[in-house]
């Protein structure tokens, strides 16, 4: 009883008393426990997303602190490459040099930058927009680096969408010019990075955006866009039109393959996508963008070969002595006349490109002066793309019979005048033997007519006469500064000189006798405004008496009425001058003036070979006129300087040692048997060295040739027996 007592009976919540069969109770057990599994199942996927979600977030905050420490590592390191924060300062821009013409137009720009720094707010609005639009669009709101940009760069990087981005903003590219090499490498990156966020931290948007501007390179040398405009459209920045702009805009991307001036259809097309780009972020209207895209911008052609750059590189080297160092932006304004250039230029490349290699000739000079010394033209080559070595500055080539003014004038001052008479023929100086180029002679000739048909023979016994140190001090006095040779051959010019220094002493005979110093600089000023150097009128002086200029005047308008310059053609002007031709016709000359303007050209090859027959009277003188004639046009007509002199015929007894000097014609021919050879000179020829004979280069006479003549000696010795001249130095 009592174990029966300590029974206990199961208990069920539904429990009806009558039903304890073991079979249901265990059904209902299974029922309850299969009701509950769906709900733990359920509670313990939530345990575990949630365990996954919260382990992402951990790891993605562990692993962004850890990529945030070695970036920031990253930055210390590359950081530490580049100098303290507090050193770095913009570097100064490279200082331009603007090159203007007498009258203020712009010739050229020279320096690093090829053009003079702009402010922003002297350029269209629409200029510094288009940059921002195609280069940048978020500028205005990044801090120096665009995080959209660069992932939108990536995307179409790696899906080969839209081409290779860079992803930089105007502030990196800034950076990049600014501090920076052009290497592509990941450490230049991360500085071009963190040198935009000290350019954002220091400076306005609209600061960066003009050094910006000023600093980018625009290809073809141009440095910033006020050295693009004027490289590709000939103007300045600020009068740049939309369609212009967005060409500058558009080299952003490739600078020498889309230069409008290579590459037209390129950069029509780039400029097209920036006025779309403008027009899509509002900076610009549809009807601006429709009239931009209907016109689109056309390059400038470059003037010819450029010559204007032989001066422009002329005023830089002559600015060194002017000024001195240059640390900022000047202008210099010059004495050239850009319509006198572009004619120079123009006459002597197409004069060669006629008939350069018929003649064998390939490059040509020419130097224009006005009497006061003043340069108004200076042409160093024939295409200065092809060669910028500047042949009327720099090349020294010999003069031929252009050098004989002075010879005649040294006769002149020694009381000679244009009527005095001189034998042409034969003469000997110890084994030299100077002929005319026909191998012709004329007897008794005045100096005027020896002069103009440019007799050898009589400038040589001139120039003996009077001393080949006084020739040689006469050429120095009037301008010529290269060193000469004083024997006897200078008297044909053998002497090498530069087209400069030769139209310099030329000067003279124009202005009344007044040594002028050559010069291309008028004024000097900082781009403010601030002067730092002006002119001031100066000469050598007086260095002919006018009498004497009068002289020589009538002597060398002679040359160009009847002598060997008679091509020349100037209408309405009494002209003078004076051709040249050297050894194997090596060079050709001519150099004339007016009261107006004084001229030379040269003509030959840089070799130094002969040319085929070129000579002063022919493609010189062609090149002169056509000059010439465009450079008197509207000016008044005016006479060169002139005077007075006894004109009468002066006999040969005028001069004491006039009969010595008729003893060194080896040829007694009478007169009166010669008239075949009393005619008018060659068209070309007369005025050319003996050279080609008997080799003048060869047989220069020795320099202790005396200054004075000798002793009047007996007359008429024997044919057989040598003349005086050869007694005393040998035949």
């Amino acid at each position: 009883m009592a174990r029966s007592d300590r029974r206990r009976e199961p208990a069920f919540d539904d429990d009806r008393g009558d039903d304890l069969r073991a079979e249901r109770r265990g059904a209902r057990k299974n029922a309850h426990e299969g009701a509950e599994k769906p709900a733990r199942a359920r509670k313990n996927a939530q345990g575990r997303s949630g365990f996954l979600f919260g382990g992402l977030i951990y790891w993605t905050l562990v692993l962004g602190l850890w990529g945030g420490i070695g970036a920031g590592g990253v930055f210390v390191y590359y950081g530490s490459q580049l100098p303290p924060i507090d050193q770095l300062a913009i570097p100064k821009r490279p200082p331009n040099i603007a090159i203007l013409a007498a009258d203020g137009e712009l010739l050229a720009n020279r320096g690093d930058t090829g053009g003079a720094a702009v402010r922003l707010s002297e350029l269209p609005p629409y200029l510094p927009k288009a940059f921002v639009a195609i280069e940048d669009r978020r500028f205005y709101s990044h801090f120096g680096i665009d995080p959209l940009g660069i992932v939108r760069a990536l995307t179409r990087n790696v899906t080969g969408r839209g081409g290779v981005q860079g992803g930089s903003t105007l502030t990196q590219q800034l950076a990049k010019n600014l501090f920076l090499t052009q290497e592509r490498t990941i450490s230049r990156k991360i500085q071009e990075a963190i040198l935009a966020l000290w350019l954002e931290h220091k400076y306005s948007k609209d600061q960066i955006l003009e050094l910006y501007l000023n600093r980018v390179y625009f290809g073809s040398g141009a440095y910033g866009v006020e050295a693009a405009a004027q490289r590709y459209f000939g103007h300045g920045a600020n009068q740049v039109t939309l369609a212009e702009a967005a060409v500058l805009a558009g080299l952003m991307k490739a600078p020498s393959k889309l230069a409008p001036d290579r590459n037209p259809e390129g950069a029509t097309e780039r400029a097209a996508q920036v006025v779309t780009a403008m027009a899509q972020e509002g900076h610009i209207t549809e009807a601006m963008a429709k009239l931009a895209l209907g016109r689109p911008a056309v390059a400038r052609r470059e003037r010819g070969a450029g010559s204007i750059n032989y001066a422009a590189d002329y005023v830089m080297d002559m600015l060194d002595d002017t000024i001195g160092a240059i640390d900022q932006d000047i202008v210099v304004t010059t004495t050239l006349d850009r319509k006198l250039q572009e004619v120079g230029e123009k006459s002597i490349a197409d004069e060669l490109d006629k008939k350069g290699d018929k003649f064998g000739v390939s490059q040509g000079a020419l130097v224009a002066l006005d009497p006061n010394g003043a340069i108004r033209a200076l042409v160093g080559g024939r295409n200065y793309a092809e060669s910028q070595f500047d042949r009327a500055v720099s090349a020294k080539r010999q003069p031929g019979s252009a050098f004989k003014p002075f010879v005649y004038l040294a006769g002149l001052e020694h009381g000679l005048t244009p009527d005095t008479v001189r034998e042409d023929g034969p003469i000997n100086v110890k084994g030299w033997q100077p002929e005319n180029y026909s191998h012709e002679y004329f007897g008794p000739v005045t100096l005027t007519k020896a002069l103009a048909l440019s007799l050898n023979t009589v400038a040589v016994r001139v120039g003996l006469e009077v001393g080949p140190k006084t020739v040689v001090k006469t050429a120095h006095r009037l301008g010529v500064a290269s060193e000469l040779q004083p024997n006897a051959s200078i008297a044909l010019g053998t002497s090498e000189v530069t087209p400069l220094e030769l139209v310099t002493a030329y000067a003279p005979f124009a202005n009344g006798g007044v040594g002028v110093q050559p010069h291309i600089i008028l004024k000097v000023r900082t781009a403010s405004g601030k002067q730092l150097y002006a002119r001031r009128g100066s000469s050598n002086g007086r260095v002919i008496e006018p009498q004497y200029v009068a002289m020589m005047n009538s002597m060398m308008e002679e040359t160009l009425s009847t002598g060997t310059g008679r091509k020349a053609e100037l209408p309405g002007w009494r002209a003078a001058g004076k051709t040249g031709t050297s050894q194997d016709f090596r060079d050709a000359w001519f150099v004339g003036y007016t009261p107006h303007l004084v001229a030379g050209v040269w003509l030959g090859n840089d070799d130094n070979s002969p040319t085929k027959k070129v000579s002063g009277g022919n493609l010189p003188v062609e090149v002169w006129s056509r000059f010439m004639k465009a450079a008197h046009q509207g000016v008044p007509i005016a006479a060169l300087p002139s005077g007075s002199w006894r004109s009468a015929a002066v006999p040969e007894s005028a001069s004491p040692i006039a009969p010595l000097l008729n003893l060194f014609s080896s040829d007694p021919e009478p007169e009166a048997q010669k008239p075949s050879r009393r005619r008018q000179a060659r068209d070309d020829d007369e005025d050319l060295p003996p050279g080609s004979v008997h080799g003048l280069e060869a047989l220069l006479p020795p320099a202790d040739i005396p200054n004075q003549a000798p002793p009047r000696p007996r007359r008429g010795p024997p044919r057989e027996e040598k003349n005086i001249f050869e007694k005393l130095f040998g035949g």
